[in-house]
């Protein structure tokens, strides 16, 4: 684990960006039952915790992706934390919307991005990676050849990672569910016993109930 996935996780709990509820879980829109619940919505409202973020993905894209050309967002949750990337990076901009307009041009992707640009893509939650992997097929459909995708923080289903290697995409995250784990123990926001319980859920969140 690095010093990023741990401040990450941090700055993510210390603004209730990631909630741990064991005893009293949430309801996903998925009807999943989960003890974690992440909007990373809220980072937006906390300038040094956005800023953290944008910092952290451009040293990752430089790191990883020196060849970019082109920053992508997936709509909505990373449309503002694409943008920030990109007014970093000082490169062009676009979204992927989840799906086509239904009026107007029609589009699916928000922007100028012509054929066979560099591009990374942005999103701020991977849970099973389906709505994200869909962003990148459009991007793909469109002509752009995607290097990747860097996410604020994913869950690590094990199903995730099957979806993204079917697909032959690279995936990255800032943070992870093992690093706020060993945050959320060190600060005393969970207690011991209840990391049988996350663990259980992580390895089946479909079928999971307390």
């Amino acid at each position: 684990m690095n010093n990023t996935e741990q401040l990450i996780a941090e700055k993510l709990v210390q603004i209730q960006a990631i909630k741990l509820q064991p005893k009293q879980p949430f309801t996903w829109a998925s009807g999943w039952k989960s003890p974690i619940y992440c909007d990373n919505r809220l980072t937006l409202s906390y300038p040094e915790v956005r800023a953290v973020i944008a910092q952290a993905f451009v040293d990752k894209i430089k790191q990883l992706y020196p060849h970019v050309e082109y920053i992508a967002g997936v709509a909505t949750g990373a449309i503002a934390h694409g943008l920030l990337v990109a007014e970093k990076m000082k490169l062009p901009f676009v979204y992927v919307r989840s799906s086509a307009k239904e009026h107007g041009m029609g589009n699916q992707i928000e922007g100028f991005l012509p054929e066979g640009k560099n591009v990374v893509v942005i999103e701020d939650l991977i849970s099973t990676g389906g709505s994200s992997l869909k962003a990148v097929q459009s991007l793909r459909d469109a002509g752009a050849n995607v290097l990747g995708m860097l996410a604020i923080f994913t869950y690590d289903f094990s199903v995730a990672k099957e979806n993204f290697d079917k697909s032959n995409v690279n995936v990255e995250t800032l943070s992870n569910y093992h690093a706020l784990i060993d945050y959320a123990l060190s600060v005393n926001y969970i207690e011991n016993e209840s990391v049988e319980t996350l663990k259980q859920w992580r390895e089946n969140p479909a079928e999971w109930t307390i």
